[in-house]
């Protein structure tokens, strides 16, 4: 009783999601894909509170939907997201402590980046233009980054005697070194596309105009791969970053095994044995 309960509450939940108008960004779920654009081009999509909570609302929304493969995060070919919008972040003296407190769990913003953090589906962003501070800091939460060729990427924070809050600090050494973190992070320097496929930060650098059309390619070829390997295996990698070899070798035995008990697993051998082309219910 107690799980159909919560599956209700959960459903009502992601329902009144579903029903809130959007304004900050637009939502687009076609063939596997939920496309989040961000929609603020005036702002060069730059994020306040409200385009956080929306884009956070949707992740959430569609974390449970079966038909979604994939997320797409995407701006315009002028930004990708070119940062936290400073005209948003005033605090008055009075609210410095009240501030302080609610840095984790009252902010959207610090909330959509622990969203992505935990997040179980694949997310791919396809950076043009501007991907700056948390915009950069968003695109290194997800998964896999393709960049147009005009991409610029970086954390300019130090500039406005800020650094970076949306695990910038965390991601970036992770990503390219920690020599190499500081030096961009301490100066703000951007670089361009290439660059940052070379210091392996984004996966395929395409012409302006096809950094989305490249991120669907890759989904659907996960498409026909079974949901439940990939968020396992998703897990097994994330997890394992931050543990010792063995540790993480157990973590993935454990997963590994999990697959076990999914009806997923018997109907990807059944359908090698037999030549066809598994029927995956992600369950």
């Amino acid at each position: 009783m107690m799980l159909k309960t919560e599956k209700q509450d959960m459903g009502t939940k992601n329902l009144k999601n579903q029903k809130r108008k959007q304004k900050s960004i637009k939502v687009i779920k076609r063939g596997g894909v939920c496309q989040i654009q961000f929609d603020r081009p005036k702002t060069l999509n730059s994020m306040n509170a409200e385009m956080a909570q929306e884009i956070a609302d949707t992740l959430v929304d569609v974390e449970l939907d079966r038909q979604i493969v994939a997320i797409v995060l995407c701006g315009n070919e002028k930004a990708f997201c070119a940062g936290a919008d400073l005209s948003d972040m005033t605090i008055s003296d009075h609210e410095l402590f009240d501030s302080y407190r609610a840095r984790f769990n009252h902010m959207p913003h610090r909330s959509l980046y622990r969203i992505l953090c935990f997040y179980t589906k694949p997310v791919i962003s396809a950076v043009e233009g501007y991907c700056l501070g948390g915009g950069f800091e968003i695109a290194m939460w997800g998964d896999i980054i393709i960049a147009g060729e005009n991409a610029q990427f970086g954390l300019p924070e130090v500039r406005h005697s800020l650094i970076p809050g949306g695990g910038g600090t965390q991601n970036l050494p992770r990503l390219i070194g920690p020599q190499l973190a500081k030096e961009l992070i301490w100066t703000g320097r951007l670089i361009k596309a290439d660059e940052a496929k070379e210091y392996r930060i984004v996966n395929h650098v395409v012409p302006v105009g096809n950094t989305i059309k490249k991120a669907k390619e890759i989904i659907n070829q996960m498409a026909h791969n079974g949901p439940l390997s990939i968020m396992m295996s998703k897990q097994a990698i994330n997890r394992g970053l931050d543990q010792s070899r063995f540790n993480g070798f157990l973590g993935e035995g454990d997963l590994a095994h999990m697959l076990n008990f999914s009806e997923d697993r018997p109907e990807g051998l059944q359908a090698f044995s037999e030549k066809r082309k598994p029927n995956y219910k992600g369950q």
